[in-house]
């Protein structure tokens, strides 16, 4: 990814926690050892972590610019 918005740069950091959590609870270090379910769900993990985040990261976004904009006076 060229240039992430900070918006981008927080879900990374969202996806990469969770996917280091699934990694924690599977108490495997070394991802050559991960079956192939595994790693397809880790793969899933770090994704949905990034994905999910983005998604409330945008909403708060709208948001806020929604409250910024001007009502119309009537």
């Amino acid at each position: 990814m060229i240039d992430p918005t900070p918006n981008e740069k927080a879900a990374m950091e969202a996806g990469g926690h969770a996917g280091g959590a699934y990694i924690e609870d599977l108490g495997k270090s070394d991802l050559a050892v991960l079956s192939l379910d595994e790693w397809q769900a880790l793969i899933e993990t770090i994704v949905t972590g990034y994905c999910d985040t983005l998604r409330e990261l945008a909403a708060t976004d709208r948001d806020t610019l929604d409250g910024m904009a001007q009502k119309v006076p009537y």
